[in-house]
């Protein structure tokens, strides 16, 4: 059994948040000046230089992505043979993403959902626990805005429509969507289990290197169609129109119930902000 104290618990939250609000990663960026060398459409050519220069500049000057520093997205997996000591880990979870959004002067967007009162530190965060083999905690941060989260589908289709009703609802949610999650985005799916299981599978599908295929080749399969589909959209960056609307499919599945075929899509914006590290 090995010892942690939960004061390294938050101080990697800090400092996990401190960054991914400020630091976009190198393969979204590669992936932003790809699709610049190739976007047909001026206005959209123009959007995707501007994105590469103000990600270039917040990394720079350690200044947010995006004035919407989003709720702040929690993935641990905390190995068996791990014990917390010196406190509540639930306790110093919060305190970090507290101190990085005060410090960091990132927006405090949170507040209680109907009489609107603002938490004014960002706080609670929305943390989601897996307990692995091992004695190392993986925490994952992605602060998540809502101009994208906002465009999130669940659809509870019939066994019968199978994968093309499945490859259909997709496409069909990043229609809907249109400028709103403010494109390129990342189409995050996840696809089985239960309605909360398939949604949690296809927000932390998000966190995966970007245009990383999957490794189960059907689902690799399944990601080039669907990202060669939602680019003829023509719904294009920022909404203006070229054929740069996604940047990557991810998709993750697990087995399901007999009379269901649960389908989630929560898309990220270009702002695909994660940073996870390992104690």
């Amino acid at each position: 059994m090995r010892e942690l104290d939960v004061a390294r618990v938050e101080e990697t939250v800090y400092t996990l948040f401190r960054r991914a609000c400020c630091e976009i990663g190198e393969d979204v960026l590669s992936l932003l000046e790809r699709n610049l060398e190739t976007e047909e459409s001026p206005f959209g050519r123009e959007v995707l230089r501007q994105l590469i220069e103000n990600d270039r500049l917040a990394a720079e000057k350690q200044m947010p992505l995006c004035q919407d520093t989003g709720m702040a997205v929690i993935f641990m997996d905390i190995g068996q043979d791990v014990h917390f000591t010196g406190g509540d880990v639930n306790r110093a979870i919060e305190e970090g993403v507290r101190r990085a959004y005060r410090d960091g002067c990132f927006r405090a967007s949170v507040l209680t959902p109907l009489t609107r009162i603002n938490t004014k530190d960002n706080t609670p965060a929305v943390v989601h626990v897996r307990i692995v083999p091992g004695d190392r905690v993986t925490i994952t941060a992605a602060p998540k805005g809502f101009g994208s989260e906002n465009m999130s589908r669940l659809f509870m289709l019939t066994p019968s429509q199978g994968v093309e009703g499945v490859k259909d609802a997709i496409v069909e949610a990043v229609r809907l969507a249109g400028g709103n999650p403010c494109p390129p985005v990342v189409v995050g799916v996840g696809i089985g289990g239960t309605a909360e299981r398939a949604m949690q599978m296809a927000k932390h599908s998000l966190t995966r290197t970007c245009g990383e295929p999957s490794p189960d080749p059907m689902l690799a399969g399944m990601e080039r169609e669907l990202l060669a589909r939602i680019n003829d959209l023509g719904i294009g960056p920022q909404g203006l129109g070229g054929r740069t609307t996604a940047l990557a499919v991810h998709i993750e599945q697990m087995p399901t119930h007999i009379a269901g075929l649960p389908v989630a899509v929560n898309m990220q914006c270009h702002a695909a902000r994660h940073k996870a590290a390992t104690i």
